[in-house]
Formats: C-alpha cells, structure tokens, sequence
C-alpha cells in the first residue's frame, strides 16, 4: 500500500512579500501584520458611517429642542419681539451684572425663537442682553458682541409669554405692576381673549390669593399707567390700598391722576409719598351735613308759634300761624322795652 504525502497547511500570506525593509531583522509569522478581511472593512465603515449620522441627528434634535446654547450676534436679536414684563432694571443690579460678565463670561444663556434664517427673537433674558450691549459701548470688546442663547420653538405667543414670565419669576422676580401691566399688555396684545384668561395663562402657577392681587394692580395700570414714573416702585399694600380707593370712588382715578402730575416726582420715594397722601385724603370720608332727623335742635311750641333754638343758642328761630304782622309788632315793642 502506498504511503500518503502529509500536505501543510495553506499559508495566507504565502504571496505577501514579507522581506524585512532595509536594516530591519525579519519578524516572524506571529509578528506579520495582517490585513482585515473585506467583510470587516465594510462593517466598520457602516458603523463609523451609522455613529456620525446618529451623531448629526442628536444634534439636529437638541438644537431642535433648545437643548444646544449657541454663539449669536447681538445684532440678530431683536428684543421688541414680544411686549416686555420688566419696565426697567435697577442700576445697582445691572452694574452687578455687568461686573460679572466682565469677570466670568455668560453663565446662564438666553432665549430665542427663530424668526427667519439668522434672525430671532428674544424671549427671556433681556437683562443681559441690556448688560452686554453696554459693555461692548464701554470696551468695545470683541467678546460682549456675542451671547450664549437657548433655540426655543413655542408652539403659540401665549407660550412665549409664558415662558418670559417664568424666566424673570425665577431669576429675579417682577413687582405687582410690572406683573399686572403684562397681563393687560398680553390681553391688548391679542395673545389672550382677554385679561382674565392672560392672568390665569401666565400665572397659572401662582396662587388664587396672588392672582387676585396682581388683578387689583391691574386696575392701577389702566387708571395711572400715563400718570405714573416709578410705577414698579408701588409696594404690594399701598398698591391694595390704590385699587381699593379706585374701585369705589369714581372721582379717585382724576384726582389720583391730576395729584401725580402737579406733583412731577423725580424719585420713586417721592412718588410714592406723594400717591400715600393722596390715598388717605380720599379714605377720609367727607364730613355729613347734619341730618334733618337726629341732628335737629329740639323745638318747643306756644300755640300757633314754633320756636327753635339752635345747639349753642346763638340763634332762634318762631315760625307757624301764629307769626303775624300783629305779634312782629308786639315782639318789637318788647325788644325795645327791654334793651332801655
């Protein structure tokens, strides 16, 4: 029987050249790199290919969603976009404000809607925005030119507002006027049918008791609101106190009106000393005329005369049938006699 011949294994690399290069020792079959298998190759590129474009897609979404804070040009803001809650920013607070952007950047990004391709309203945020444009008037600055901004997409106006009293509720917090002038502002605006459903949509969060009160201070606004220079200034019980005089005296808005105009406060301390005076002159109630009933001086009777005598006896008065030209006479003759 003939002996088979033991064939060896095939050898994949057999028409590789695996001459070592120039200075080099040759490596062994272990050591020899091998090339991946066309199946792999394609594997891989299809994961890299399937990583990037989850990668753009996650992306496209956070942007989408406001989730991405992105670079814009303060000049592509427009701050107009919605009707503002906060009437105006405290000096002292704005330098603070500017002091720390100075020190630490933009710590919290704004918020936008897109309005057309590379233009976009603000939504929240309009202090800094304030901040950072005075910076780049006062250095100049390349870095202040730019704010870190949230792409938001509500889905009505009445979400954007909503979501601008949100923003300052929490930051800062707004005063009852500048709350109550938003309400109004919104319902004028035709974002809300009217002022009621403007002041339970964007304070549906807040309590029934403070809801009211923010209705009160809206009273003010449509009384005062030409009349008044620091109305964010009015505290929350003088603010009460406005409404209340307002509701029930009619003559109270012209005369709470003429009172501001004469008086042409420069401060907000002096308005609102001059808008407690002239609430508590109207709370004093006017003095009564004497009632014809219980404050009557009594009278006493004599026939067909009636005489009264007035509380501190300066005065009396006879009247009835029996006050003829015969008794004048009589009561002449006797005041004669008695004054010789």
């Amino acid at each position: 029987m003939a002996k088979r011949k033991r064939l060896t294994p095939a050898r994949p690399d057999y028409l590789e050249d695996n001459r070592p290069a120039p200075g080099l020792s040759p490596m062994s079959p272990a050591e020899t790199p091998r090339a991946a298998p066309p199946v792999a190759q394609v594997a891989g590129a299809t994961a890299a290919q399937a990583a990037l474009e989850e990668l753009s897609g996650e992306l496209r979404a956070a942007r989408a969603e406001g989730r991405l804070v992105q670079d814009l040009l303060l000049d592509a803001i427009e701050e107009t976009y919605l009707v503002r809650d906060r009437m105006a920013a405290d000096d002292a607070d704005m330098e603070a404000l500017k002091e720390s952007l100075k020190a630490r950047g933009q710590q919290t990004p704004i918020e936008v809607v897109e309005l057309t391709e590379g233009q976009y309203g603000l939504i929240s945020g309009w202090r800094r925005m304030t901040a950072l444009r005075a910076l780049v008037q006062e250095t100049g600055e390349a870095r202040f030119e730019t704010v870190c901004a949230f792409l938001r997409q509500p889905q009505s106006a009445s979400d954007a507002y909503v979501a601008m009293v949100e923003e300052n509720e929490i930051r800062v917090g707004l005063s009852y006027y500048e709350r109550a002038r938003i309400v109004a502002r919104a319902a004028e605006q035709g974002v809300y049918p009217d002022e009621t459903a403007a002041l339970r949509g964007l304070f549906a969060s807040a309590s029934r008791a403070k809801r009211s009160k923010i209705g009160s201070f809206v009273t003010i606004y449509h009384a005062l609101d030409d009349h008044l220079r620091f109305a964010s200034a009015i505290p929350e019980r003088l603010g009460l106190s406005i409404a209340k005089v307002l509701k029930e005296n009619p003559k109270a808005a012209r005369v709470l009106a003429k009172t501001l105009d004469d008086a042409v406060a420069v401060t907000g301390g002096g308005e609102l000393s001059v808008l407690t005076q002239a609430v508590k002159d109207l709370e004093t109630p006017p003095s009564k005329p004497p009632d014809a009933e219980t404050d009557a001086p009594p009278s006493e009777v004599f026939g067909d005369i009636q005489l009264t005598q007035n509380r501190n006896g300066t005065r009396v008065t006879m009247s009835g049938r029996g006050v003829s030209e015969d008794f004048v006479a009589d009561l002449r003759g006797w005041l004669q006699a008695r004054r010789s």
